[in-house]
């Protein structure tokens, strides 16, 4: 470097700005580079941790008992848009009601006898349900049951990029329930009441019964399905027919028993929890075997394809950030074997 053209470049710091010269890519073909790599983390070690935790911290410690599944290249969540958690609610207790802007989801691991209070209704929860708690909608949780533990979704890295982080404890602590039992189900169905009017934006919150989501499964499970995902099973914005929230899409793919997948790649980042069976995934130049509990992350870009290496079917819970890459005109997927 010339030391006119270093004078200047300290004279332009000086004041601000940046030369677009100095950036050192060019003007060449370039494909997106992922800050952060694939992860998988086992169940057994994670479900030990939270039985630890369940002993030494408190909701007196911690308004929620949490684990997060911690991408190591990042320095919060388990992707850049996305975080996936761990949650364990004893019996007797209750998480108290606040609401936040990141909208969050749960798919219920273990238990029954949990309610979730959402904006005045109360939904019971049991083993394979899927709630959403959309953006900026009161919750809180109260267990009258058996232990219960679930994974929670938020796009709370999306939030914190865009530093639109609000978060509000509720001066009522908890919610009194306001609407009767089913209440959402019966006004946002096929047959709904003409003088409501919903969101445009944001889904009311909604209970997906695992009951019904494997009768789902059973019903479609000898279509040919996707041949880079098998079965798969959207959780559908139940006005829209839409992804599940504006910023995630959450799904249940099924691997019907020694199905391999084919090899793609997209722009859209990944989660996936093994909810049941075992297998292999592909990612990139990693090789994850997998069993029941253990989740994995697909960063956007990443080849990617899967096998059951087991006779019986394997169901993943999904969610991914693709509703954030469609809203943006970002996403791009292709085949690559």
């Amino acid at each position: 470097m010339s030391e006119v053209l270093k004078a200047f470049e300290e004279e332009l710091q000086s004041k601000n700005f940046k030369g677009y010269w100095q950036n050192q890519q060019g003007d060449v073909k370039r494909e997106p580079v992922p800050s952060f790599d694939s992860c998988m983390w086992k169940g057994k070690d994670l479900f030990a941790a939270m039985e630890k935790a369940g002993d030494v911290v408190g909701l007196d410690v911690s308004f929620r008992r949490v684990i997060q599944m911690w991408n190591p290249a990042l320095k919060n969540g388990t992707t850049r848009t996305l975080v996936l958690n761990l949650q364990m609610l004893k019996p007797g207790e209750n998480a108290l009601s606040h609401r936040h802007m990141a909208g969050a989801i749960r798919f219920i691991l273990k238990g029954h006898g949990t309610r979730l209070i959402v904006e005045g209704e109360s939904i019971e929860i049991g083993e394979g349900d899927f709630v959403t708690t959309p953006s900026w909608t009161w919750h809180d949780h109260e267990n009258r049951g058996e232990t219960m533990m679930w994974l929670d979704g938020l796009d709370a890295p999306l939030v914190r990029l865009l530093e639109t982080d609000f978060h509000e404890p509720d001066p009522r602590r908890k919610q009194t329930v306001t609407k009767p039992e089913g209440y959402t189900q019966a006004t946002v169905g096929a047959l709904r009441p003409a003088w409501l009017k919903q969101d445009s934006i944001q889904p009311p919150a909604f209970c997906y019964k695992w009951a019904d989501t494997e009768r789902a499964l059973s019903k479609v499970g000898e279509q040919p399905g996707d041949p880079y995902d098998g079965i798969v099973l959207d959780y559908a914005n139940p006005l829209t027919g839409g992804p599940t929230l504006p910023t995630m899409a959450c799904q249940i793919h099924m691997l019907r028993g020694s199905e391999k997948t084919k090899s793609h790649r997209h722009t859209a980042s990944v989660i996936y929890h093994v909810w049941r069976g075992s297998g292999v995934s592909y990612v990139g130049d990693k090789r994850f075997e997998w069993e029941q509990g253990d989740s994995f992350v697909v960063p956007l870009w990443q080849n990617h394809r899967h096998d059951n290496t087991s006779k019986d079917p394997a169901i993943f819970f999904v969610m991914s950030d693709k509703p954030l890459m469609d809203a943006i005109g970002h996403y791009r997927e292709e085949a690559t074997a």
